[in-house]
């Protein structure tokens, strides 16, 4: 998928997920508040463009949930030395989705499995058009939600995240090196819940709304 943002072309590539950065949403999935952030990965088939209207529902399992994220989209390679200076590596930011069949990770997690057939299968992230970032911009109190046919479901802000952006970006580049194009999931608030077929699922930023269908 080709991201476009702030004049420069990127071709979407890794797609880092953060769980359980939300206490409210751990507590609501009566999960642990973590210590550390909680990685785990998508491929670049999960992605879905902001211009594709339609995500179809999945082909197993049957409670498909909502989790709507910032997305933050890294524009250049390598490793921050700091905080401050991972602001530097951020391209853009956007709202997108982590769709995911709750039944099939449910069934997972009380078999101590690992979560990615309930979260990295295809279309299970669909994102928003970018919006350009400058490190001079703030990330400490970013609003963002998710309504499903108009009837509002979740919103957070970035001021409640256990573990801030630039955290999340020093933390996954110990394991990996930065590279452009890749995509942070950084994370849902509270208020998960189903989407069945024929909803219209609205995730919004800072003014910016993008909306998909899920197929019948």
């Amino acid at each position: 998928m080709k991201i476009k943002v702030g004049g420069k072309s990127f071709e979407a590539g890794r797609v880092f997920c953060i769980g359980r950065n939300y206490a409210a949403h751990a507590k609501e999935l009566k999960n642990d508040i973590p210590v550390e952030p909680v990685i785990f990965c998508k491929p670049p088939t999960s992605l879905v463009s902001h211009l594709q209207k339609e995500i179809p529902f999945p082909a197993f399992g049957g409670e498909l949930h909502h989790e709507v994220e910032i997305v933050a989209l890294i524009g250049k390679a390598g490793k921050p030395e700091s905080e401050t200076d991972a602001l530097n590596y951020i391209a853009g930011l956007t709202a997108g989705l982590d769709l995911t069949m709750r039944d099939v990770q449910d069934d997972l997690r009380k078999k101590g499995l690992p979560w990615e057939k309930s979260k990295a299968f295809d279309f299970s992230a669909p994102v928003g058009e970018f919006i350009s970032f400058a490190p001079e911009q703030k990330l400490d109190d970013l609003r963002f939600s998710c309504a499903v046919n108009g009837v509002l479901r979740q919103s957070g802000n970035t001021r409640d995240m256990l573990f801030s952006i630039p955290r999340l970006i020093m933390e996954i580049s110990r394991y990996w090196k930065l590279l452009p194009g890749d995509l942070i999931f950084t994370g849902t608030p509270e208020g998960v819940g189903p989407l069945l077929r024929g909803d219209c699922v609205e995730v919004s930023l800072a003014g910016h709304k993008w909306i998909w269908t899920i197929q019948n």
